[in-house]
């Protein structure tokens, strides 16, 4: 019996129709992408694994990172919208220069491969076969399919043979001496062997035989391939800035490049907009045009309609079409007529201007939707969509608008890559569905889901959007608790769940937690928020060079008498940061999780040598004398792993810590009204 997965590579032809009995629609399923893997693609060497979240992921990173590259090479992997009839990887263009004069040498015998993406089959996906070839015919439930220089795909699935031909043969009655060899088949060809040793072959044999003749090659593996995986690989939708509609298009000239299949991505999305009223350039041609001018201008309004649904910036404007001849003293091609001109008017200000003269992003927002409105009606199948910096000349708050769209409608039943740089398009409360892309020297374009372990320059749409959402929510709630920075943050809230469970005191729900990003910008805050009229506490760390800072702060007049609270009250020593309610022993463990891939080997409280009275210092020391993170500790890592484990660690958590925990909570709950 055979259970290793089957890599095969999909012919070109030889498609077997659809077994009578077993009716199929194309597009009826489509299987999710789970991960992906770019290699040897222009500036991408090895982006690493990809995870792919089932509605939409984005990608942050600046620009000339790779971003770009990163979603064109996936686009490949099964085109619906080829971009300049591309449609297969090139070595001589998308191969990285820096490694082309080795990979010369080697790439008759191993062209390398392009995209490795993991597939996960549904449930209903996962029944269909069984359906076919039984309960235990599968011994995985993911599909991998590889892509590369070589021309074709490959698909990779753990299939169970024996079991597959066992459940084909189960109903097969000859006899005794002649089952036994179809029952101990457990490859196609023994099988096939042992039904045409049958001296009297029943109809059930007859059958079975013709069905095996009708798989292309007579093999399992190709019949699953032909069959469920390729019609079930979703196709790949890419759109960007050249994809948006012109304005006017010369007929004769956008007919001869159809013709020519030399076709560009905005002309595309022109011919898009004519199939939405069934329409092509021959009907042009007709004396009279009037009625499909009428029809066209009719189904562009509806797509304004459905672009007002999620476009606020102005809402009354509408599509005008019109036919004119061309003027010999255009610049070619619009020197060709006849010309079709589409053009926006404004109600408000009475004028119409051509359409790509008009706000760039209401134009890619009516471009997108005529161009995939139409290939998604034409193709029918599940679509992951690639879009490569939308949006960019939108407004922030209609780039806010966007993410709407794509949350609200895109990823209701597509899963959605894009690529950004804005942090307008970075919801801050879904950090988990981001990828930092970053081109590293020597290595080039590396994918990451820590979105945290990257360069400054990445990661500040990142930091900004955060910002951006911190200031939105300074003024949600009358009681503003300002902590120093985001650590603070998490270890409260994972100190309050301890808390709960353990029956102890917690932080008030009522306190709008605000980290300031350090202890030099608390006094700027108290005096904004306590401005407002806000009841303002401040949580801050005890040590000697922030005295001043906590004189000023008590001296500030916009905090109470008590509403300044030091770590140290808590922890009853001189010095203290927030690190300091826990067990020496248990936050060491939590830094040497956070720094696993830096540390030679893990380090224990005992090994540090410091007196220093707060661990973070003991700890730097430790870091500079063994040469560790430049010496430096990053608190956000440890806090940051805790809430990745918290479901494991807080139960750790020992009852000294939480008694400090309750008595910290006990303290800023008595500030509250």
């Amino acid at each position: 019996m055979s259970c290793r997965p089957h890599v095969l590579a999909i012919g070109s032809s030889s498609r077997v129709p659809d077994e009578p009995g077993r009716p199929r629609r194309r597009g009826d399923r489509a299987v999710l992408l789970k991960d992906v893997r770019i290699q040897d693609y222009r500036s991408v060497e090895d982006s690493g694994t990809v995870p792919i979240e089932i509605d939409v992921t984005c990608l942050v990173g600046k620009n000339e990172s790779g971003k770009t590259a990163f979603l064109q090479a996936l686009h490949l992997l099964n085109p619906l919208n080829p971009i300049k009839n591309k449609t297969q990887y090139d070595e001589v263009m998308d191969y990285p220069s820096r490694k082309s004069s080795a990979y010369k040498k080697t790439r008759e015998a191993n062209p390398a491969t392009v995209v490795t993406a993991d597939f996960t089959l549904e449930e209903h996906e996962l029944d269909a076969v069984r359906a076919e070839f039984g309960p235990d015919c599968l011994t995985g439930t993911t599909v991998t399919v590889k892509a590369g220089y070589y021309g074709n795909k490959t698909f990779s699935v753990g299939i169970d043979t024996g079991a597959a031909l066992r459940h084909l043969t189960a109903a097969i009655e000859v006899p005794s001496a002649e089952l036994k060899p179809i029952k101990a088949a457990t490859t196609v060809a023994a099988l096939k062997a042992a039904l045409e040793a049958v001296a009297e072959p029943s109809a059930a044999v007859t059958a079975l035989l013709a069905r095996i003749a009708g798989w292309r090659k007579e093999s399992l593996s190709h019949h699953l391939i032909d069959t469920y995986w390729s019609e079930w690989l979703p196709v790949f939708f890419y759109f960007d800035d050249y994809s948006t509609m012109r304005g006017r298009v010369s007929l004769p000239h956008i007919k001869a490049r159809e013709e020519a299949r030399t076709l560009e991505e905005s002309e595309k999305t022109f011919l898009s907009l004519l199939a939405t009223v069934d329409a092509d350039l021959a009907d042009f041609e007709t004396a009279n045009f009037e009625r499909l001018t009428r029809e066209l201008e009719g189904a562009a309004n509806g797509i304004t309609d459905k672009v007002f649904e999620y476009w606020t910036q102005n809402k009354e404007l509408r599509l005008e079409i019109r036919v004119s001849s061309a003027d010999p003293d255009d610049e070619p091609p619009l020197n060709q007529g006849p010309i079709v001109n589409v053009r926006v008017y404004n109600p408000r200000h009475r004028v119409s201007v051509p359409f790509d003269e008009r706000s760039r992003g209401f134009v890619w927002f009516f471009s997108f939707f005529a161009y995939f409105s139409d290939v998604e009606q034409q193709d029918g199948r599940r679509t992951v969509l690639l879009l490569d910096e939308p949006g960019l000349a939108l407004h922030a708050t209609a780039q806010s608008d966007f993410l709407r769209f794509i949350d609200g409608e895109l990823a209701q039943t597509h899963q959605v890559l894009y690529s950004t740089h804005s942090p307008f398009l970075v919801k801050p409360d879904r950090f988990d569905r981001v990828r930092t892309v970053q081109d590293v020297d020597g290595r080039g374009t590396q994918v990451s889901s820590d979105i945290f372990r990257t360069d400054s320059e990445t990661v500040f749409p990142l930091q900004t959007a955060l910002g951006y959402e911190l200031a939105q929510t300074l003024f949600v709630g009358p009681d503003c608790l300002l902590v120093e920075g985001p650590s603070d943050l998490l270890y409260l809230q994972i100190l309050t769940q301890a808390c709960e469970v353990a029956g102890l005191t917690c932080l008030d729900p009522r306190w709008v937690v605000t980290p300031v990003g350090g202890a030099d910008k608390l006094g700027t805050f108290v005096s904004l928020l306590g401005a407002n009229q806000l009841n303002v506490a401040a949580l801050i760390d005890s040590n000697p060079k922030d005295k001043q800072r906590i004189a000023a702060l008590q001296d500030n007049g916009h905090l109470k008498g008590r509403a300044l609270i030091e770590l140290s009250e808590i922890t009853g020593t001189d010095e203290a940061d927030i690190e300091d309610l826990f067990n020496p022993a248990f936050y060491v463990a939590l830094v040497n999780a956070a720094y696993q891939g830096e540390l030679s080997k893990p380090f224990k409280a005992s090994d540090l040598k410091s007196k220093a009275p707060r661990i973070t210092a003991r700890i730097e020391q430790h870091l500079r004398e063994n040469g560790i993170a430049n010496g430096r500790l990053n608190h956000y890592r440890p806090a940051a792993h805790l809430l990745r484990e918290q479901t494991d660690l807080i139960p750790k958590i020992d009852k000294d810590t939480l008694q400090r925990a309750g008595s910290l909570f006990k303290r800023l709950n008595s500030l509250l009204d």
